[in-house]
């Protein structure tokens, strides 16, 4: 399930995510606020078993939440307008985001006690790494 997603992670690498920035249209101010940015991603279950993934960085909080496999409109950090749904497909949360006839994949997965997410756009990938707060 879900739950061993749900708690406060702390970003601690980033690799190759402005090239995933510029593949998902991403413009240079942005990106380069974006690389800057080290944001926590706090995840929550409510008992209605609606997920709530927080992310809290210093220039912007951005919150969706949403029921597996229940498509939703999300605007994205970077403004994007998407039609987004999220799965769980073999331990990781998949969510998938439509836009003006394109599509990104975020994976996130538990991995040796680390939040890993694997930001994907065509054959460009991001990888993001998070430790658990106390």
């Amino acid at each position: 399930m879900v739950d061993s997603f749900v708690g406060t992670w702390k970003m601690i690498s980033s690799e190759n995510f402005d090239d995933y920035m510029k593949a998902i249209g991403v413009g240079f101010a942005t990106r380069q606020v974006g690389n800057r940015t080290k944001p926590n991603l706090i995840v929550s279950v409510d008992d209605q078993g609606m997920i709530c993934l927080k992310t809290q960085g210093t220039f912007k909080t951005i919150e969706i939440k949403f029921k597996l496999n229940e498509p939703f409109d999300e605007t994205t950090a970077d403004d994007r307008k998407t039609r987004t749904t999220v799965t769980l497909e073999n331990g990781k949360l998949v969510q998938k985001q439509s836009w003006d006839g394109k599509e990104t994949n975020i994976e996130r997965e538990i991995e040796d006690g680390k939040l890993i997410a694997k930001c994907i756009m065509g054959d460009v990938i991001a990888v993001r790494t998070y430790v658990k707060e106390a």
